[in-house]
This record gives C-alpha cells, sequence and structure tokens, in this order.
C-alpha cells in the first residue's frame, strides 16, 4: 500500500524541498532499449519530464539524475536539462549521503523517484522526511512504499506528474 501523507505533512515536506533526484531508466526513459541499425543503443525520453524539471527550477528547486547506467544518453539528457547526472552509482542508498552534500542539502530537503528495487534503499532513506514517488509501472516493492504513485508510465510524463504534484502540495492548505 501506498504511503500517504496527510495535506499538512505534504506541505511541510513540499515547501522545504530543493532538490529532486530522479532515477533515469523506467522514470525518465520507458526502461526500454532501441538499438539503430549499426547497433546504437538509443532511449526514449518525454518532452513533458523536461518541462517538469523547467518548473521545479522555476521554483527554486534543483533537479539531478542518479543512475546505475554510466551511459551517453543519460549525460546528454542532463545535459539538455541543464542538470546534474549522477551515473555508474550502483549503491545508490551508499552514494546518497554523498549526493547530498554535494548538492548542499539534507535529506529533508530532498524528493526521491524511482522504479525498481534498486532505488528501493533511497526511498527507505528519505521517506520519513523527504517526498518520494514511483511511476505507474514500478515494481510492487517500489509502488508500495512511495508517498505518491503517478497515473503515467516511466518515460510517459511520469517526472512532470511527481514535479506537479510536489509543486501543488507546496501551495495546498496546510
Amino acid at each position: 500500500m501506498t504511503e500517504a501523507l496527510s495535506a499538512a505533512e505534504l506541505t511541510k515536506r513540499a515547501k522545504r524541498l530543493r532538490l529532486v533526484l530522479t532515477d533515469c531508466d523506467g522514470v525518465l526513459t520507458d526502461a526500454g532499449v532501441y538499438y539503430s541499425a549499426r547497433g546504437e543503443e538509443m532511449k526514449r525520453f518525454s518532452l513533458r519530464d523536461g518541462m517538469g524539471v523547467e518548473r521545479l527550477r522555476d521554483a527554486g528547486i534543483d533537479t539531478a539524475i542518479i543512475t546505475r547506467e554510466k551511459a551517453e544518453f543519460a549525460l546528454r539528457r542532463a545535459e539538455k536539462l541543464k542538470i546534474r547526472a549522477h551515473l555508474g552509482i550502483q549503491d545508490k542508498a551508499a552514494a546518497l549521503p554523498e549526493i547530498l552534500a554535494q548538492h548542499g542539502v539534507s535529506a529533508e530537503e530532498v524528493g526521491y523517484i524511482g522504479d525498481d528495487v534498486n532505488d528501493l534503499g533511497c526511498i527507505e532513506r528519505l521517506r520519513e522526511v523527504g517526498l518520494c514517488g514511483a511511476p505507474a509501472d514500478a515494481v510492487a516493492e517500489v509502488a508500495h512504499r512511495a508517498h505518491y504513485v503517478t497515473r503515467t508510465n516511466g518515460g510517459h510524463g511520469a517526472f512532470r506528474e511527481f514535479a506537479e504534484w510536489i509543486l501543488t502540495g507546496r501551495t495546498a492548505a496546510a
């Protein structure tokens, strides 16, 4: 079962956010892999998610990618969105304190969206104090621990929806 927050708690947490960390595969992409005729790996990203990054930025909230992949596509997407990318992070939970320090934030100031079991460590560390989300097609273990599960699948606007939930939460009556 999804870990629902009261409206007052959502507002309190959303107002103190300064950073949203997002997984790449399965959140910003649809978790599929495409290959060109030359064998080049390609991924599909939603432009709506890019607008979510921009809307968060306008509200004073940074975004960063955290992924196990060391792939050029993740770096290129981060560059396009003008956000930081933490690539090749095999144990995201273990790397979390260093990543938060690099961004100058505490756990209470962080939102996180992920879709698979390798995201559970971050969700477990952040859900008591931050805000955690999952795309509609996330694995059950992740969806059950998230505060918010989007109606949209990864790669199809899930990040944008999570961003809008945060922004709406900031202005909700407490």
